[in-house]
């Protein structure tokens, strides 16, 4: 079958974390908990609703869906109109539209590696050619972007698309709203992308890009429920832009690609959004408990801006996220040597990875034996 494959997708692996049952999940940045009952209630009560309309398509435009995603974007302070609004299976799929508009063919992709892994994924299926940039700042972190280095790579590779995250996956860094204006500076003919998957994660007074949007027609911010809004199953994921680039992506999607339930189910979703979004100061506490105690039993974890950290100072990232798999707490290997992530979770599934690493003894940590 290699053989009738695309020939740039042969040899390729699929994007996939495991999905083990484990007692302590913390590996793909879900939220760890269940959506409260009042909104169950309401979710099944919109389904019903809809229920005996299932046999005409959906609408196409999911006009309702995107007032509801521009009202919740305007909490931030920042006007976003209904038409500035996209949304689709997850923001994989928004990413996926953003690419056969903008990309394919002959056109070329730029982000800064680590980051998120399936922006590469997602530019090879569209064949857009992906350029790796690199992160580093000299005297400052290993995982962070200064405008220099940043807009010195833009002009080199020249890219139709830029992907920037903030906070980014898997290092939680978030990003200088500077970097984002010079970038938009540096490509005059590349659609900026900005992942804000994590964005309601971020501590206090770090900016989002929307605040960017008005004047920038090649500017474009994605956000997602799967993370804060605890609501991962509902594959949603949407993105704010100017009404024009909107527009555009109506030529790319598969015609009625939000099913009447998914609409359903995310309008009665942002109709609790802050109940929605209540465990979001929980998580944010136990996720700086992570850096605190990582940092303490000698580790070298990154402070984050997302539900997740990242985390160094180990022997071997492989041998170690073994380790932890056997004491029942699944965290993710990002492939970056020395380094894994995870997720914060409950504070009891943070207690039990944090007394699985204290028990990991000096064998798996750099310098130590």
């Amino acid at each position: 079958m290699q053989e009738l494959l695309r020939e740039d997708l042969r040899g390729r692996t699929p994007y996939g974390a495991p999905q083990l049952d484990v007692p302590v999940a913390l590996n793909t940045n879900e939220n760890s908990y269940a959506v409260p009952p009042a909104v169950v209630d309401d979710i099944v009560a919109a389904v019903a609703a809809v229920a005996s309309g299932l046999n005409r398509y959906p609408d196409r435009e999911f006009t309702d869906l995107r007032g509801d995603l521009a009202a919740y974007l305007s909490r931030s302070g920042t006007t976003v109109g209904r038409e500035q609004v996209w949304a689709g299976n997850g923001s994989n799929e928004v990413l996926l539209h953003l690419l056969q508009a903008f990309g394919g063919q002959g056109r070329t992709a730029l982000g800064f590696t680590p980051a998120y892994s399936m922006h590469p994924i997602i530019a090879a299926t569209t064949g857009t050619t992906w350029v790796d940039g690199m992160r580093g700042v000299p005297g400052g972190g290993a995982f962070d972007l200064s405008v220099e280095s940043t807009v010195a790579q833009v002009e080199q590779a020249d890219p139709h698309l830029v992907f920037l995250c903030s906070p980014n996956n898997p290092t939680g860094t978030a990003l200088p709203l500077e970097i984002v204006g010079a970038v938009l500076e540096a490509a005059p003919r590349a659609v900026v992308v900005v992942d804000e998957a994590y964005a309601e994660f971020a501590r206090p007074g770090t900016p989002s890009a929307l605040t960017l949007l008005d004047g920038r027609p090649r500017l474009v911010v994605t956000r997602t429920m799967s993370k804060a809004f605890a609501f991962a199953g509902g594959r949603l994921g949407y993105l704010a832009a100017d009404p024009e680039l909107v527009d555009a992506l109506r030529l790319v999607r598969m015609p009625y690609h939000l099913s009447t339930p998914t609409q359903a189910i995310a309008r009665a979703a942002l109709g609790h959004a802050d109940t929605m979004l209540g465990t979001v100061d929980v998580v944010k506490a136990q996720r700086d408990r992570i850096v605190d105690t990582l940092a303490g039993l000698g580790l070298d974890p990154v402070p984050s801006d997302a539900n997740f950290v990242l985390f160094g100072g180990l022997r071997d990232s492989h041998t170690t996220w073994q380790a932890l798999l056997d004491e029942g707490v699944l965290v993710r290997d990002v492939g970056i040597a020395h380094y894994l992530r995870v997720t914060a979770g409950t504070p009891e599934e943070v207690t039990a990875f944090l007394d699985a690493v204290a028990a990991l003894g000096p064998d798996h940590l750099e310098g130590q034996s």
